[in-house]
């Protein structure tokens, strides 16, 4: 791979990276209702579990998913449901510090297993492995795709709960906070519509 490459490359992962998608705006809410040390391994979570996506999809469960499409249709249904959840979660969230036992940021097992049904995932896991991977040192070149995800990747999405911690005093106010949980969740929801837009004949 030459230095141009990994340019491209590093450049390629932090802008799908810091963009809005589904983790990035749980990150941010989850800033605002739990704070930045109790989101951490939320951030961890999609930094790793993105990062062993990339490599597994490279080496060859991407192909596997490929030749059996129903798998992959099976994903898409169970990311819609999940998300969908998620949402009415977020949106039916109560106050910040309300002491509510049910109201938990995501862990990081939960974290690394989404980025499975995530959608803006899965585009980047396969466009990166399809564009930057190079034939003659194929597995190599697996490697230093994920490799760089997992460097870029975690200091991308900490910014995210780093907004929503900024957030926090401004929506101390219920009312506030209601409006924005429910925005979010409005959104989560609308990152799912090109998915939704595949899945229909």
């Amino acid at each position: 791979m030459t230095h141009e490459s990994l340019i491209a490359l590093a450049l390629y992962a932090l802008v799908t990276s810091v963009t809005p998608g589904p983790n990035n705006l749980m990150l941010l809410a989850s800033g605002v209702n739990f704070g930045f040390r109790q989101t951490i391994p939320h951030m961890l979570g999609i930094a790793l579990g993105f990062t062993a996506m990339v490599a597994l999809v490279g080496f060859g469960l991407g192909a596997v998913l490929t030749l059996f499409p129903i798998v992959f249709n099976v994903l898409r249904v169970l990311a819609l449901v999940y998300m969908v959840w998620l949402s009415w979660k977020l949106a039916s969230s109560g106050s910040l510090g309300s002491g509510d036992a049910k109201a938990r940021p995501m862990t990081f097992i939960e974290a690394a297993l989404f980025q499975w049904i995530n959608p803006k995932a899965w585009a980047m896991a396969l466009t990166a492995t399809t564009l930057y991977t190079v034939p003659d040192m194929y597995y190599l070149s697996v490697i230093l795709v994920a490799g760089t995800f997992g460097v870029v990747n975690l200091p991308s999405v900490s910014c995210w709960a780093g907004f929503g911690v900024a957030l926090r005093g401004f929506l101390s106010v219920p009312a506030r906070l209601r409006i924005f949980n429910v925005g979010m969740a409005l959104l989560l929801l609308l990152s799912t519509l090109p998915f939704i837009r595949e899945l229909i004949p």
